[in-house]
């Protein structure tokens, strides 16, 4: 039986695929000596990539080169990610270049910068898309580890800042292997919760530990996401790609939570210079109407000197209108207490002077009933000057 006999095309073929196809082949970093740089009027690069026992041709092609930062020399030492790949016309080996950086940047700094500019390029760090955070949110998505410090943080900063808002702790891994999808999954399941908006926390760590935060489906999720996101991952001086996709950045998770509340204080502050400034402003008004009232009546006995009935009529008005006045000055001031008096009745803190307690369970949630709590069921009792922790012995 004559052996079987392939059409050239058909060899080419298969080896392209199988080099596309092999992961140790394809999205790999690969070291070494730029040499025979070309450039074409297309705007593709061809160089050839070599160490002292190797040499691999390499193409960067338009579409890729085009926001390259560092220029490319004969005899530059770099580290370049892409995919081995064969040209089947020719029957050419080469590497597929997506990115190139100086030798001697870290495997991690090496992989941001490739992220970073891919994503800057896709528009996902623009400005103009960033949305301003609610002056008054009513629920607080948080993604974060259930078991850290960052949600306790949160919780004690936000309930001490701004305790009419509720936080909605949607639990994920936040480091290590298969963190990356858990993150952005706990993003997109938080605001099914209605949320006002998200904080993304983490507290602090090495640049291996936030890795999470740089990976693809965490940034995806985040531009995707249809509330505003804040993003608190790490350090002050710690830099991720969520920050830089989030609509804002916060220093610390504690920030973080500063950031997306006002302060109760300040906002009563607010309400009192407001009070200020209607009562000040009506009585200015009330001051001027009967200023020119009097100013009227004096014209009008200027003019008409003689004629005692009409002036005894215009001054009737003019008291009618000045009655009128005080009046409506005493109801603007009857309504400016009645909105004192509910500012204050609305404030928690009015509730808690009185001896109430909050029941707060370990998820965060309000207990409003007796029968919503299980024996043994550990809850946080907030008094009006702080918390206490406390279990469930048994129901009466």
């Amino acid at each position: 039986m004559p052996p079987e006999v392939y059409p050239v095309s058909q060899v080419t073929r298969y080896l392209r695929e199988l080099l596309e196809n092999n992961r140790h082949l394809t999205e790999v970093w690969v070291a070494g000596e730029i040499s025979n740089l070309t450039r074409a009027a297309s705007g593709h690069i061809y160089f050839t990539l070599k160490d002292e026992r190797g040499a691999l041709r390499c193409a960067f092609f338009r579409n890729r080169n085009i926001g390259q930062r560092m220029p490319l020399a004969e005899g530059l030492s770099v580290v370049v990610y892409g995919s081995l790949s064969l040209y089947e016309q020719r029957g050419d080996l080469s590497f597929v270049v997506d990115f190139v950086q100086p030798e001697g940047t870290g495997s991690l700094a090496a992989e941001f910068a490739r992220l970073r500019d891919r994503f800057e390029a896709e528009g996902l760090f623009a400005l103009e898309r960033k949305r301003r955070l609610p002056a008054f949110p009513q629920r607080v998505g948080v993604v974060t580890s259930s078991t850290g410090a960052v949600w306790h943080d949160i919780c004690d900063v936000l309930g001490r800042r701004w305790p009419l808002a509720t936080l909605v702790l949607q639990p994920t891994p936040v480091q290590g292997e298969g963190a990356s999808p858990s993150i952005a999954e706990a993003i997109r399941s938080v605001v099914q919760h209605n949320v006002d908006l998200v904080i993304v926390a983490r507290g602090g760590g090495s640049a291996e530990d936030l890795w999470a935060f740089n990976e693809e489906p965490v940034i995806r999720a985040i531009f995707g996401c249809p509330v505003p996101v804040v993003s608190a991952v790490g350090h002050e001086t710690d830099n991720t790609l969520a920050d830089l996709v989030a609509d804002v950045r916060a220093p610390t998770p504690s920030a973080a939570a500063e950031l997306v509340a006002p302060d109760r204080a300040a906002v009563g502050r607010h309400v009192s210079v407001l009070q200020t400034q209607i009562t000040v402003t009506a009585t200015r008004n009330v001051a001027r109407a009967s200023e020119g009232v009097e100013a009227q009546q004096r014209h009008l006995v200027r003019a008409l000197p003689a004629v005692a009935a009409l002036q005894q009529r215009v001054r009737e008005r003019g008291l009618a209108l000045t009655r009128a006045v005080r009046s409506h000055r005493e109801h603007a001031m009857v309504g400016v207490a009645s909105q004192q008096a509910r500012v204050a009745a609305l404030s928690p803190l009015a509730t808690l002077e009185r001896g109430y307690a909050l029941v707060v369970r370990e998820d965060g949630s309000v207990a409003t009933s007796a029968a919503a709590l299980a024996g043994g069921e550990r809850v946080s009792l907030r008094l009006r000057d702080g918390s206490r922790d406390a279990r469930i012995e048994g129901l009466l």
